[in-house]
């Protein structure tokens, strides 16, 4: 790997912070990324490819169809995996995979999601790839905090809205690994972490009422759930279903499970005018 970073730090002399541009450099890291990938015969998206050190394995025995916003980094992909671009095994495309959503998948067949997710856009792909069907595994590197409460249970410090959203998407959630800040060039200010997330078979799509109703539940962790809810739900209301469910009003959000919030949201939504 050594020599393909020489050829990075001489393509960006300053690397582009916008892109959040942190190149793992740790080859045992990388193995273990390769061991999480499942067997099976879903394609293979990637975001964030880099300089294609997991795509080369990848394009081993996978159709890969893979994203790249920076345009410097593409061309060198292109020069490395010529043979494979010509033979149709890597479909290699120069954008902003946010963009890419419009169309409502990254891919019109089953896919497993790689990827190595840049800070500021890590939370967002999660949650648009956890609501596409086609994709039916994620193994992705993100920062640890993001990781923890992607991973996190009831009761956990990081549970929140984004645990209950993942884990009404996914029958497995786990952190593959821990990676140091240590193990990037540039080297990122915090540490990361990888993760693996096997979605369920047919996993309901998640309406934006309920996504508000969990942001107005976690508006303020330290608050409970009788406090946070009585802002936009009568309280009358909340104290019937929480006693129904046998749940003390003055829990705190974070320890309330995904079963509890369901049946919260449905009995608010029918009898809240």
């Amino acid at each position: 790997m050594a020599n393909d970073y020489k050829i990075i730090l001489n393509l960006h002399p300053k690397p582009k912070k916008w892109l959040g541009q942190n190149f793992l450099k740790d080859g045992t890291i990388l193995n273990k990324i390769i061991e999480a990938i499942p067997n099976d015969d879903n394609h293979i998206v990637e975001i964030g490819p880099g300089l294609g050190d997991l795509t080369r394995y990848l394009l081993v025995d996978k159709k890969v169809v893979a994203f790249e916003i920076d345009k410097e980094l593409v061309t060198h992909l292109e020069k490395k995996f010529e043979r494979q671009i010509k033979a149709n095994k890597l479909e290699l495309t120069n954008i902003d995979v946010l963009r890419h959503f419009h169309k409502g998948t990254l891919y019109d067949s089953s896919y497993n999601l790689v990827a190595n997710l840049p800070y500021n856009i890590a939370t967002n792909v999660l949650l648009r790839v956890l609501e596409d069907n086609n994709c039916k595994n994620i193994v992705a590197m993100v920062q640890k905090e993001v990781a923890s409460k992607f991973v996190a249970d009831v009761a956990d410090r990081s549970y929140g809205s984004l645990s209950i959203l993942c884990q009404s998407a996914c029958v497995s959630r786990q952190i593959v690994v821990d990676v140091p800040k240590e193990c990037f060039i540039p080297q990122p200010k915090v540490s990361s972490a990888v993760i693996y997330l096997q979605k369920l078979k047919c996993p309901q799509t998640t309406s934006l009422e309920y996504k508000k109703f969990l942001k107005i539940c976690f508006n303020a962790n330290r608050k409970t759930i009788l406090n946070n809810l009585s802002k936009n739900y009568k309280k009358t209301n909340i104290l019937s279903v929480l006693n129904s469910l046998f749940i003390r009003p003055n829990k705190r959000p974070h320890e309330v499970s995904l079963g509890q919030y369901d049946n919260i949201y449905k009995y608010l939504k029918e009898n809240d005018d």
